[in-house]
């Protein structure tokens, strides 16, 4: 059902698709467990994002990853996805590597971050050589909290950018980019797998 929200372990990924109105991301953590109980949670979600409760499974999603489990989590649009991923985040050391097909999608999530006061960045072409100095500079420096890149800048950074800086978890977003029968299909995600090695 297309309004349904279902949430399923997976042993070592996690997935949110987009299928019409269905979305999955795969999530990948990277990060040593958390002690984390649901006041911790609802106190964080109110610092961080205004809101005094979460929307149906968000906080059971959370507290799972935040044990260092991965997940297989398919949501509604406008279900909240986002801070299953955002919100262990920064409560993690490190920085968050979201994965994310287009600038626009990468702009607005972004910008929504740092009006919340958040330290969130993009790394794509739209970014002059001086930005992206800057940028890499604060991800050495542990500055950013959640870094936004597509799937290709992503395999291009695997030696260079990931292995010199603290990656506490991978959110995959719109991963119905995978699917090879679909219009949307960017071959990059196929190969994104690496990251796991």
């Amino acid at each position: 059902r297309k309004d349904s929200v279902n949430f399923r372990y997976a042993k070592k990924t996690v997935h949110f698709l987009f299928l019409k109105k269905i979305f999955h991301i795969l999530v990948n953590l990277k990060t040593e467990l958390m002690t984390v109980d649901s006041n911790l949670l609802h106190s964080k979600l109110k610092e961080f994002f205004g809101f005094d409760s979460f929307k149906a499974d968000q906080e059971r999603i959370i507290m799972h990853l935040a044990n260092g489990n991965n997940a297989f989590v398919l949501m509604p649009t406008g279900g909240g996805k986002s801070i299953c991923y955002q919100l262990p985040a920064l409560m993690m050391e490190g920085t968050a590597i979201v994965v994310s097909p287009l600038i626009s999608l990468m702009k607005d999530q972004v910008e929504s971050l740092q009006a919340n006061g958040i330290s969130a960045r993009a790394l794509n072409s739209n970014n002059n050589d001086t930005e992206n100095v800057l940028l890499r500079r604060e991800c050495y420096q542990g500055k950013v909290k959640l870094l936004y890149i597509s799937p290709e800048r992503l395999l291009m950074e695997m030696d260079h950018l990931l292995k010199d800086i603290q990656v506490s978890l991978f959110a995959i977003d719109e991963a119905h980019c995978i699917s090879q029968w679909g219009h949307d299909f960017r071959p990059e995600y196929t190969q994104l797998k690496t990251i796991r090695e």
